[in-house]
């Protein structure tokens, strides 16, 4: 652990991180196991009827909402037909033709639906972010593109990215080094795992009514001299080289996002 003191911006991220949700949500059962949250009253301003005619079996019970659909391709279809109806009454995030798992308590996927109804639903997601250190000790930063549906401009480290439904962190942690920064993990040195933190915090995507519950892992890797990061997906307008003081000093004035201020902290040991 580092013997300097924790910086205040390490304890207002972390309070950021671990934010209760605004308004009052009941849990999402499906398939029998409790995998997320919706706000109170959003079902229901959907309409159950207009769901049920759908193929969307919707029942309240103790307080909680149960998806009636089996574990497998059923819940999955049930899940997308709900997101799409998120969409078009506009509760829904962005739009990303991605599937991410639905999982269980044990963290077992038991369907997948699409990315942008993920936080409406309050499901557990997965998170990669990597931290590229120059062989001088300096740190990789990448700029996220402006048009960005969360945090737009914002700083981050060399990558961060989704686990989608078709990977595991290994996977995930290569496709997305290569589609942020075209950075092969072959190449680079040193490569580890730095540890992981939850984040759970309220989200305006659905027009308010999400929650955030991501799990977060990040990792370590020496990118060599003469190596570039070079965007792929048009997700990040630019990189810089910044020496350790520097990048301390713009988390503090909160010019990264939160999820990239914590893998700071845990990078220093905060």
């Amino acid at each position: 652990m580092s013997a300097l003191p924790v910086p205040e911006w390490v304890a207002r991220t972390r309070a950021i991180a671990c934010a209760a949700p605004l308004q009052p949500r009941e849990t999402l059962h499906v398939a029998g196991q409790a995998v997320g949250s919706v706000q109170r009253g959003l079902l229901p301003d959907l309409g159950l009827d207009n769901l049920r005619a759908m193929g969307i079996e919707l029942m309240q019970r103790d307080g909680a909402w149960w998806l009636q659909a089996e574990a497998g391709d059923s819940a999955t279809l049930a899940l997308n037909r709900l997101a799409q109806v998120l969409r078009a009454d506009g509760r829904c995030g962005p739009w990303r033709d991605e599937q991410l798992a639905v999982r269980n308590a044990q963290g077992e996927s038991i369907a997948t639906v699409e990315r942008g109804a993920v936080r409406v639903l309050g499901l557990a997601t997965l998170a990669v972010h990597l931290v590229g250190v120059a062989p001088d000790g300096r740190l990789w930063v990448q700029q996220r593109a402006a048009d960005k549906a969360m945090f737009p401009n914002r700083w981050d480290t060399l990558m961060g990215g989704m686990v989608s439904a078709r990977d595991d962190l290994d996977t995930a942690l290569a496709r997305e080094t290569w589609e942020e920064a075209g950075l092969r993990l072959d190449a680079l040195h040193d490569l580890r795992h730095g540890g992981f933190f939850e984040l759970n915090q309220p989200s305006d995507e659905g027009d308010g009514c999400g929650y955030i519950r991501e799990r977060i892992h990040w990792y370590v890797a020496t990118v060599p001299d003469g190596m570039l990061p070079d965007n792929q997906d048009g997700e990040v307008q630019g990189f810089a080289l910044l020496p350790a003081d520097q990048v301390q000093a713009w988390a503090a004035q909160e010019r990264f996002t939160p999820e990239a201020a914590l893998v700071w902290a845990g990078y220093w040991g905060w």
